[in-house]
């Protein structure tokens, strides 16, 4: 099967010469069959993978091939007038798949509104909303390594498709048997003609008004801005111009630009995995933090929807803030923030996602604030978001994920590290004017609602194999349940697959009002919880692990005797698998 598709493309009219020589050059048939055993698929997330040719790879095919399942999307619709924002990052082929795409969408006769230059994920998502797009396209692999390119699509309340939508484009997608029926209208002819229309200044001003007017202490930052010294690295992404225009826009005059890293480069030369999650990222920063002693060090991922927070510890070392950790530091101080500004209304909530740290909800019980689960993926939280905002049945102030997303306000659906950045130096400054870091802040709120401490473990299983390996695991873990860790019951176990939430302690099972979804979580009598899903994005297994303890030591020693036992059960699981 695989090998007729290679053969396909090799004899293709459409194809282009250049691609035709990577494809002859592979000797090795496995790497054909990697390249060719499926179509890239377009999940709710869109596309993500390698680049190179072939179904299973990212360019201009297979990108050009999606955006005509978008766009006979759009048109069942009969959305005969609509309209499209473009954005892309700074990774390799980005601007080239932002072209194909306005190009394709513009042979079908739809709207296309193409930023001018390179622009971060949330701006994109506002983009959408505040020109009445009815869908929007961002080419950018976010945190992924050089290799990788990807391209999400949102729908016309700002966030990513979500399932059901994703699903129906996919089906159109699947449809398309022949390049030859990818529609496409030339670069030139298409901006000429008006159906591509170049976007910018005009849609940055707005954006960068709306991301500073969500300052909650304006006194305190009016007055106080320069007090607070900044590093920042945008990791050779799009975030460089946005976040220092909006903390330039509000007087932190003391902002320090990693040089290094400073300017847009998809070979990422300085952070082979532009992860702000990953401490190496900010080795740059912390030798620069040696000399100008910064309060804090921000750094931003290449599509600028990710925030990584550094502080300064007790023993005087640099600490990169754990995503669960910058999330409760955000919870409390906008919560409290806002009941000291007398602006928190009744019905404000937070929204953060089943694998996210349960320290969050101690926070918002103390302080009669409504918090809600979504799956993982900030789309979800876009999605609630939206609905919040059509039946203002909850206020919306928060919403953050694990893995480094944040976001305030509801003019973005996306996270939004711009956002992100500009709240963590309000944050960081007010704390300063107590005479506490962020990492002292941090430990009050430990000392507070308990040490809670977590961990992800990447299972990376690449190839075809690795695929089967990863659903096979999961699927022997939900037809042979746990029933106990360390000694401890299981109290709780959620299957989002079958929405099925067993309650053991009162013997009931409820259904789950989520979307399925291939997650398992189990939460034991100990408090202690793991959840197991495969990747959206990457060959990957992830599995979220978390304790409480009664100290750093406790929560650590913890965590660890609890990481392994769980790990044993998956490694069991996997060997007897092959």
């Amino acid at each position: 099967m695989y090998l007729d598709t290679y053969k396909k493309w090799l004899n293709s009219d459409i194809v282009d010469e250049n691609t035709k020589e990577e494809l002859r050059a592979i000797k090795d048939e496995k790497e054909i069959e990697d390249r060719f055993y499926k179509d890239l698929e377009f999940g709710t997330g869109g596309l993500r993978g390698i680049m190179g040719a072939g179904t299973n790879r990212m360019n201009v095919y297979t990108v050009g091939k999606a955006t005509q399942g978008l766009a006979y999307y759009l048109k069942k619709y009969a959305l005969k007038d609509a309209k499209v924002a473009i954005s892309y990052d700074s990774r390799n082929n980005s601007y080239e798949f932002a072209k194909v795409s306005a190009e394709v969408l513009a042979g079908n006769g739809i709207k296309v509104y193409l930023f001018e230059s390179l622009r971060p994920t949330p701006m994109l998502s506002f983009s959408v909303t505040h020109l009445n797009c009815d869908a929007g396209i961002i080419i950018t692999a976010s945190h992924n390594p050089k290799m990788y390119n990807g391209y999400k699509a949102y729908g016309a309340y700002g966030g990513q498709m979500t399932d059901e939508s994703a699903n129906e484009v996919f089906s159109f997608i699947e449809k398309i048997e022949d390049f030859n029926e990818v529609k496409n209208m030339p670069y030139e002819e298409a901006l000429e003609s008006g159906m591509i229309a170049l976007i910018g200044e005009e849609v940055d001003k707005v954006y960068y008004a709306k991301v500073v007017d969500l300052t909650i202490r304006r006194d305190l930052i009016k007055e106080k801005a320069p007090d607070l010294k900044a590093i920042y690295t945008p990791i050779h992404g799009t975030g460089n111009i946005p976040v220092r225009e909006v903390l330039k826009e509000l007087g932190y005059s003391n902002v320090f630009v990693v040089k290094e890293q400073e300017f847009p480069d998809g070979n990422f030369p300085t952070a082979p995995s532009p992860n702000p999650e990953n401490p190496q990222v900010f080795s740059i920063a912390m030798d620069m933090a040696k000399t100008i002693k910064p309060d804090i060090i921000l750094g931003t991922d290449p599509d600028g929807d990710r925030l990584g927070v550094v502080v300064l510890d007790d023993e005087g070392n640099y600490k990169v803030l754990t995503g669960n950790q910058t999330g409760v530091l955000l919870t409390h101080y906008i919560i409290t923030s806002l009941i000291e500004e007398n602006r928190l209304k009744k019905n404000s909530c937070v929204i953060k996602t089943i694998v996210t740290s349960e320290m969050a909800r101690e926070i918002c019980n103390k302080y009669n604030v409504d918090i809600i689960d979504v799956l993982t993926g900030f789309k979800y939280i876009g999605e609630l978001i939206n609905e919040f905002s059509n039946t203002h049945e909850k206020e919306f102030i928060l919403g953050f994920e694990e893995s480094y997303g944040y976001l305030s306000g509801t003019f973005v659906r996306d996270k939004d590290a711009v956002i992100a950045s500009m709240m963590v130096c309000e944050m960081a400054l007010f704390y300063k004017q107590k005479g506490m870091n962020l990492y002292n802040a941090l430990n009050a709120l430990f000392d507070e609602f308990g040490y809670y401490k977590e961990d992800l473990v990447n299972i990376e299983l690449d190839g075809k194999e690795g695929q089967e390996a990863i659903f096979k695991t999961i699927e022997i873990l939900r037809e042979n349940p746990i029933d106990k860790l360390l000694g401890s019951k299981v109290s709780k176990l959620f299957d989002y697959q079958l929405s099925i939430e067993k309650d053991y302690n009162k013997n009931e099972e409820l259904k789950i009002m989520l979307p399925k979804s291939n997650v398992i979580k189990y939460i034991f009598e100990n408090g202690y919880w793991f959840v197991v899903r495969p990747s959206g994005t990457e060959p990957k297994m992830k599995i979220y692990i978390s304790v409480k303890g009664t100290s750093f030591e406790d929560s650590t020693s913890k965590l660890k005797e609890f990481k392994n036992e769980v790990m044993n059960i998956f490694n069991s699981i996997l060997k007897s698998n092959k």
